[in-house]
């Protein structure tokens, strides 16, 4: 008797379902409380954790509904063989567009084409009221339907460019790999990697947004200085138009080697009040690079088995937690202790973030450490020397 694959891979699915499920019944219990962690109370006012609270559970109560018919849509697409009859119908497309359905790499890109738009259609009314309805409700959504439209038209197009010669290749390599076929497929998707992360700030992202540099004034010459001090080859300082699209804010920096660049949200730098607490959350993110968890992560990534993803992102996460830890410790010895201590607090009050989450939901989901540890472990070593 042969073993039931497809039964053990949607079980498996609702078993997973089931224990996530668990784990946002935990998170959404913690977001009813009405009373802030006391290691918040008197940091965040009552008044932006009446507004965090009411947008984490309305966020809660949609991916209630969303993890629900996203798993009964995935279970009855395996179960019902809904892909081996989509790919005999992608099949006879081609024979019907005059191509060669014999041809591995046409039928693989009419069926991936097929479900790249299946996928877009389903996921639409979910992207759209995320969007227009919680997003706009507490204040954080800025794009029109035009731009929303535009930007997923977009991304639709780029995988249209993309897409066909990476699956191609990937192909050839199963095709030609022989008993090396493992060594190959993870050496292309390294170097693809690689290019992908070249390339998508300087090509990719300048289509969705405008990047434009850091204009010469105070806060410009504190990163410089920072960056100069730890010896972070910094070569553009830019500010992207974040805003256009949404209030939430952020920092990042990216390049490799001597080739190094920082981006700042403009809704950061709107939102702080000082430029030592945006001074702060660089120095913080230049932490990372400094203790090497950039590379890290990224080869982890790399050996990351797909069968094993829940167990993998797992421990990803305890382990980019961590990183957090230290990149926090760093920014402090640096100086910057009150400065990113006030800088996380403003990012956590205008991002409307959790202030209260579960332990095991938050081990298990986050790759941050909730602010309430982050806050007593920026404070602890001050509490030491006291």
């Amino acid at each position: 008797m042969a073993f039931p694959y497809m039964e053990a891979v949607v079980g498996f699915m609702i078993l997973m379902y089931f224990f996530e499920s668990f784990l946002d019944l935990r998170q959404h219990a913690a977001l009813k409380l009405k009373t802030l962690p006391k290691t918040l109370q008197g940091v965040i006012s009552q008044e932006k954790f009446e507004k965090s609270r009411a947008y984490s559970l309305e966020k809660s109560y949609f991916h209630f509904v969303h993890e629900f018919v996203t798993i009964v849509m995935d279970s009855a697409i395996l179960y019902y063989g809904v892909l081996p009859w989509f790919w005999k119908k992608s099949g006879s497309f081609l024979v019907l567009a005059g191509l060669n359905a014999e041809n591995e790499i046409l039928h693989t890109l009419a069926f991936l084409g097929g479900v790249m738009i299946w996928s877009q259609i389903t996921d639409l009314p979910f992207s759209l009221y995320s969007t227009f309805v919680i997003e706009a409700r507490h204040g954080f959504n800025k794009q029109t339907v035009w731009l929303y439209f535009r930007d997923m038209i977009k991304g639709m197009v780029l995988s249209i460019i993309l897409g066909p010669p990476i699956v191609s290749a990937i192909i050839i390599i199963v095709q030609k790999g022989g008993p090396y076929l493992a060594i190959y497929l993870w050496g292309f998707m390294f170097v693809l990697s690689i290019v992908m992360m070249t390339i998508y700030p300087i090509v990719i992202a300048p289509l969705f947004n405008k990047f434009t540099p850091l204009p010469e004034g105070g806060l410009r010459e504190k990163i410089e200085k920072l960056a100069s001090s730890l010896k972070f080859p910094l070569k553009k300082l830019f500010v992207v138009d974040g805003s256009t699209r949404s209030s939430h804010s952020n920092a990042y920096m990216y390049g490799f080697f001597k080739n190094k660049r920082i981006v700042l949200y403009d809704t950061l730098i709107q939102q702080c009040q000082k430029d030592e607490e945006i001074v702060a959350v660089i120095a913080h993110e230049l932490g990372h690079w400094k203790l090497n968890h950039t590379m890290y992560s990224f080869v982890a990534v790399q050996h990351t088995v797909i069968p094993l993803q829940h167990l993998v992102s797992f421990g990803l996460n305890l382990v980019s937690r961590a990183f957090e830890f230290q990149a926090d410790a760093f920014a402090k010895k640096l100086g910057y202790g009150s400065d990113l201590r006030a800088g996380l607090v403003k990012l956590q009050e205008e991002n409307l973030s959790a202030m209260n989450t579960d332990p095991w939901y938050s081990a298990y989901h986050y790759s941050h450490p909730p602010l309430v540890e982050r806050l007593a472990a920026i404070d602890e070593p001050d509490k030491k020397e006291d």
